[in-house]
């Protein structure tokens, strides 16, 4: 008979040190530590059935391709566009 479960398994995480002290940070902040909040990321990954949030690029929202449209048509017809000193290595 499986216990299913009841019996705690380790697993392994590889992130940065940076990020691992952040994050451990946000959650004493919560009252959690990590191996709790890791827990409860994982329930509720099972409970949704996938990630429990989106996981998105806001490089491609709605709102920013409509600004890149707008912005590419000024400069297809030339409206808006000014001149502007390149940088270079020495500046």
């Amino acid at each position: 008979m499986l216990d299913t479960g009841k019996k705690k398994v380790s697993i392994s995480v590889k992130t940065s040190q940076a990020d691992k002290k952040r994050a451990a940070e946000i959650f004493e902040g919560l009252g959690l530590n990590l191996s709790t909040a890791i827990n409860i990321f994982i329930k509720k990954s099972i409970a949704e059935g996938g990630l429990p949030f989106d996981v998105k690029d806001p490089f491609y929202s709605e709102a920013n391709q409509a600004e890149l449209s707008r912005r590419f048509k000024k400069v297809d017809h030339n409206q808006d566009l000014r001149d502007h000193q390149l940088l270079t290595d020495e500046d």
